[in-house]
């Protein structure tokens, strides 16, 4: 059994040693532990500091690429080297390395194909009121795409496994965290929670500008992994709202001419047929969609074999 640990770096030299000291040299169950540093462009001491910690593993971005960039890069060297799991922390230390050995034991023991650390937010200090509602809101977003029960889906610190890493597909520019759970809930991958009490804060977080950025970035990363699997549903549903909101519109006018209401009444056709037209345009997407979602499927499929062949997974 061997573990990579991937940590993805932007000028953390001053917590990287934290992080890296941190991090277990041995886990029961696992013949190879190998740490591995993401450098997304770093313009300080972090590779030094980083190869002074021991650290011989390493995934260089000329220019920052952002956090899903050196998450997909990251799992594609590790899975080069021959990675059963794949753990990804933070370089700012705010999560407890020293719990590595309890995220991958889910995996190890065969009872998960990921496993995600819960920070528990609630009980976080330095998160405001807000922030922690906002958590909790995002979270149940998250679960009710991917039909999951996750108490922390916006936790980074996780754990997955070979044959996990194979079949998810991150396109977001982003960040991962959201998009890999709802195509992980999706493809009835399982999924573990594991509780942990993340570490003082140690930075702002560089992922974002503001809360309004996190929010709105956040919420395009789920509607698009949503469509991607729930096309049909989402334009189905639109064009019953639009067909049964446009009959209101017909059955006014009727009521109106029965009544000898006077006035011209022409308004209220046009909003009808203007209604209806726009159901059947989404009953028309929704097949289109639905179409498009086959043939993503059988595409993923294809780029899952090339994967087993590349990484050299035998089934």
């Amino acid at each position: 059994m061997k573990v990579f640990v991937q940590v993805p770096c932007l000028n953390e030299e001053e917590t990287l040693p934290l992080v890296l000291e941190s991090i277990p040299k041995s886990i029961p169950g696992v013949d190879e532990l190998h740490v591995l540093v993401i450098d997304d462009g770093s313009s300080d001491r972090t590779v030094e500091v980083a190869r002074a910690h021991g650290v011989t593993h390493f995934v260089h971005h000329v220019r920052n690429q952002g956090l899903a960039r050196s998450f997909r890069d990251g799992v594609h060297y590790a899975l080069s080297h021959g990675a059963d799991i794949v753990v990804n922390t933070d370089g700012d230390n705010q999560y407890p390395q020293s719990k590595i050995a309890d995220l991958v034991q889910p995996l190890i023991a065969g009872e998960a194909d990921i496993a995600i650390g819960d920070r528990q937010t609630h009980l976080i200090e330095h998160f405001s009121p807000f922030k922690k509602r906002l958590q909790r809101i995002g979270s149940q977003v998250v679960n009710i795409a991917a039909e999951t029960q996750l108490p922390d889906a916006a936790s980074g610190f996780r754990a997955y496994s070979r044959d996990a890493l194979i079949k998810l597909n991150v396109v977001t520019q982003f960040s991962y965290c959201m998009e890999t759970i709802i195509q992980a809930g999706n493809k009835r991958m399982r999924i573990a929670s594991v509780p942990v009490v993340t570490n003082a804060k140690t930075r702002e977080s560089r992922l974002f500008g503001s809360m309004g950025e996190h929010v709105f970035r956040s919420a395009e990363a789920i509607i698009r992994s949503y469509f991607m699997f729930k096309p049909l549903a989402f334009f189905v549903w639109v064009g019953i709202v639009l067909a049964v909101v446009g009959v209101i519109p017909f059955i006014r006018y009727a009521v109106l001419e029965i009544t000898h209401t006077g006035g011209n009444h022409l308004q209220s056709l046009l909003l009808g047929v203007f209604l209806l037209v726009g159901a059947v345009l989404s009953f028309a997407l929704a097949v289109i969609a639905d179409l498009l979602r086959t043939n993503r499927i059988l595409a993923e499929e294809t780029l899952e074999r090339l994967k087993e062949i590349q990484y050299g997974v035998n089934r």
